[in-house]
């Protein structure tokens, strides 16, 4: 059994920053992918950043510059660093982790207002 634990959203102002955590705890030998997804209301979940296990990345073209994945191989953790962020990057974030099967965080809500 896996469990992914997300932390860190919130309500930000335009142009703020915020620090998404999740940890995968459990019986873990091996987290090959992990990454970030997320879901606005009335569209579909939709990947915004993801990490292999020897740390290759990529984006969804909205967030290029603006957000950084990385992650602690030791805890089982990623992390995605917001910057810069819009009103059209509120949504509620899901982690993800590939190991023997597809894992899913419970989401955590962001919301960029003013």
């Amino acid at each position: 059994q896996v469990q992914l634990v997300e932390s860190g959203g919130g309500l930000v102002q335009p142009g703020g920053s915020l620090r998404l955590s999740c940890a995968a705890s459990g019986s873990i030998v091996r987290v090959d992918n992990m990454g970030w997804y997320r879901q606005a209301p009335g569209k579909q979940r939709e990947l915004v950043a993801r990490i292999t296990s020897i740390g290759n990345t990529n984006y969804t073209d909205s967030v290029k510059g603006r957000f950084t994945i990385s992650r602690d191989n030791v805890k089982n953790t990623v992390y995605l660093q917001m910057n810069s962020l819009k009103p059209e990057d509120t949504a509620v974030y899901y982690c993800n982790a590939q190991l023997s099967g597809d894992y899913w965080g419970q989401g955590t809500q962001v919301t960029v207002s003013s």
